[in-house]
């Protein structure tokens, strides 16, 4: 299916590795010019064709940075998806409320609510001369907080309200907003040995490979396997084409069913 996006330009953040990464391939197999920004240009990155900006969205100026120079690469902006977060592997993730100090919290919600939030405030001016469209990367643990590191679920809890809030204001404009919420996904989150699922294997007493064999099905997940970073964006991509142009306000869960509500 041609979704019709070549020739368009993309702004994809934490585009290194993982959902970021799959994203940026996705759409570029679609045709789209795209500026990956992320902290980091590992090799695969730099051999996709995007254009890598190296940028800490974790700050105050990071986001600007990032935009401004996307600006400069690629004219204006028609898609944004704001990906970056994470803050799970920093260690001591599965202790519990009492165990966040504020310093956790404050680090966790700048790298995954502020950071959509200040790329979003930059890069709208350009999505709006464009009728562009934003997709945020949340998680299915906004809706279930429980299921992984508080501090992590709460901030992407506020990136969903976030996604609804902003299109109520800008879709009449012509910018459609939606958000993309994954359930577990094969990446570095749950497979790297310094990650948050070795964390919580170790926390559990069980070995890493176990845990990861019998996580999709103790998370509910009836399709019985980790959801592929490329079913992402293959999601994401639809999002941003002119065929799904009814399509805003929504809160997309794609974590093979182990949401249980309607």
């Amino acid at each position: 299916m041609d979704v019709q996006l070549a020739g368009k330009t993309a702004l994809v953040t934490g585009a290194s590795r993982g959902i970021g990464l799959a994203v940026v391939i996705a759409l570029l197999e679609e045709g789209m010019r795209v500026v990956a920004g992320s902290r980091t240009a590992p090799p695969e990155l730099a051999a996709s064709g995007a254009i890598a900006v190296r940028a800490d969205l974790s700050t105050a100026e990071g986001p600007v940075q990032l935009v401004e120079r996307a600006l400069t690469e690629l004219g204006d902006i028609d898609l944004l998806v704001n990906n970056v977060g994470g803050g799970d592997s920093d260690g001591g993730q599965t202790g519990g409320f009492a165990t966040f100090d504020d310093e956790q919290w404050h680090r966790t919600f700048e790298l995954n609510f502020f950071s959509a939030v200040r790329t979003t405030r930059a890069a709208l001016p350009s999505l709006l001369r464009r009728k562009g469209a934003i997709v945020n990367i949340s998680s299915n643990g906004a809706r279930m907080p429980h299921a992984g590191p508080m501090p992590y679920t709460t901030a992407k809890a506020a990136l969903t309200a976030f996604g609804k809030a902003l299109t109520e204001e800008v879709s009449p404009l012509g910018v459609r907003v939606n958000t993309v919420s994954p359930g577990p996904v094969r990446t570095s989150m749950w497979e790297s040995p310094d990650g948050y699922g070795a964390e919580l294997a170790r926390s559990m007493g069980v070995p890493h490979a176990q845990l990861l064999a019998q996580l999709p099905a103790g998370m509910g997940v009836t399709t019985g396997r980790f959801v592929e970073p490329a079913e992402v964006a293959a999601l994401v991509a639809y999002l941003a084409s002119p065929l799904s142009g009814s399509i805003t306000g929504a809160d997309h869960v794609i974590d093979g069913g182990a949401i249980k509500t309607a």
